[in-house]
């Protein structure tokens, strides 16, 4: 029950992203699409909802429970991000409005990874706090699952940090554009065939001298 619910959850954050979006750009709706909008926290209430009452009702704490704290603590992270990602591509290619930025390069996009990295972070401290409060409502139960989603959080952080760092230490350049191939030795490149207008240039087509 615990994963149909996460699954439905993740499917329903991007029914209702999809739905506000149309209505604030396509309907020129943006008070209904923005409350349309406002609705992605309620999905996350629902499922630690049910997730705290599935483990009152005597039902033994395992992987389940974990995903569902792992995935609460991204949405908590990542959500406003997505939805404002999705808005500014949506308006970009729907609505006439400005490109959006990319990352960068350079330092720029050192300092977005390490934003990025600080998000993540965030949702492992969420979901960290989530899987210790079940794992002491469940006392002596088996709580080992639990403690195995709390490392790969953990771990997690960690990979991503690593990511981070090599945008910091290689930095990503910028591609130059290509230059035109300069001739050697300074001569000058043979003039194409009808370029000009003296008599010794080529027929242009086949009918005509």
């Amino acid at each position: 029950m615990i994963v149909t619910l996460v699954v439905l959850c993740e499917v329903g954050f991007w029914v209702l992203l999809a739905a506000g979006l149309a209505l604030r750009y396509l309907a020129r709706m943006p008070r209904t699409g923005a409350a349309v909008l406002l609705m992605e926290p309620l999905l996350e209430v629902v499922l630690l909802v049910v997730t705290v009452l599935d483990l009152r009702n005597g039902a033994q704490a395992d992987w389940k429970h974990g995903l569902a704290a792992v995935y609460i603590g991204f949405t908590v992270a990542y959500g406003h991000y997505l939805i404002r990602w999705a808005d500014g591509q949506f308006a970009y290619r729907f609505a006439g409005g400005p490109k959006p930025p990319g990352p960068g390069y350079d330092r720029a996009r050192a300092v977005y990874e390490w934003k990025l990295w600080l998000r993540t972070v965030v949702a492992a401290a969420v979901a960290a706090g989530l899987l210790q409060a079940a794992i002491q409502y469940v006392g002596d139960g088996d709580t080992a699952s639990l403690r195995m989603w709390q490392t790969g959080v953990a771990r997690a952080v960690a990979i991503h940090g690593l990511i981070a760092l090599t945008y910091t230490i290689w930095p990503k350049k910028q591609k130059q554009p290509k230059q035109p191939k300069q001739p050697e030795n300074g001569e000058r490149e043979p003039e194409r065939y009808g370029s000009g207008d003296g008599a010794g240039d080529r027929p242009r087509t086949l009918t005509k001298p």
